[in-house]
């Protein structure tokens, strides 16, 4: 029993991992600084499909009591629109190396004096853009060599609102999510990933989630600045 239960928490430590780089996905899409967010929403669509597989590694310790829990759950993920949209993303993603990300702008009011709301311009700006491929806007800078690179700033919503979509979402097949944002959709797929994790813990461990004291963050999930 003892040796049940270890292998257990060994396979839940494993989808904790798993779900711990998705939610690092999640963060780098969010970062203002935008430089990870392409990497970050593929992140969180490859490593969020990967929670459920390697959660069903549980089938291999006890399988008939995993089967029997797991089948209301599975067949809830298949029923839900949200999560069967991002299992399209991911094979979309594996297969094809796509992401279908669109990108929508609305000017409410902008001159070139609004530009000084942004403070002092970095040396070099040459141009300001809103509404890029990352959905973010700001400066357009002329490094000392030629080359260029975007210094982004916040936008205020008075001025323009910028706003990524999933450009293949099944919207008449769920109008729930219609109108919804990138940020939004992965922010709600983590919190359901997060849930179900949760449940499975409490049902094999009776505890909801992962002792904190002294876990440290494995070593593929260490930031390199």
């Amino acid at each position: 029993m003892t040796n049940k239960r270890a292998d257990i928490e060994a396979v839940l430590q494993r989808v904790d991992d798993t779900l711990e780089t998705a939610r690092l996905g999640l963060s780098d899409l969010l970062d203002s600084s935008r430089s990870r967010r392409m990497s970050g929403l593929r992140n969180l669509i490859a490593f969020g499909r990967s929670v459920t597989f390697v959660l069903q590694n549980l089938r291999s310790v006890v399988p008939e009591e995993f089967d029997a829990w797991y089948e209301p759950h599975q067949q809830s993920l298949k029923d839900d629109p949200l999560m069967s949209y991002f299992v399209k993303a991911r094979n979309e993603l594996e297969k094809q190396g796509k992401l279908s990300v669109a990108t929508s702008t609305h000017v409410h009011s902008f001159s070139t004096g609004d530009i000084s709301k942004f403070g002092r311009p970095p040396i070099g700006a040459k141009a300001f853009f809103i509404g890029d491929l990352f959905g973010g806007s700001g400066c357009e800078v002329e490094l000392a060599d030629g080359s260029k690179e975007k210094y982004y700033v916040e936008l205020p919503s008075s001025i323009a609102e910028v706003k990524q979509h999933f450009s293949n979402l099944p919207e008449a097949m769920a109008p729930e999510l219609k109108g919804a944002t990138v940020e939004d959709l992965s922010q709600r797929y983590i919190q359901r990933l997060t849930t179900l994790v949760s449940i499975a813990r409490t049902h094999f461990l009776g505890t909801p989630t992962p002792p904190e004291v002294g876990r440290q963050r494995p070593p593929h999930l260490r930031r390199v600045k």
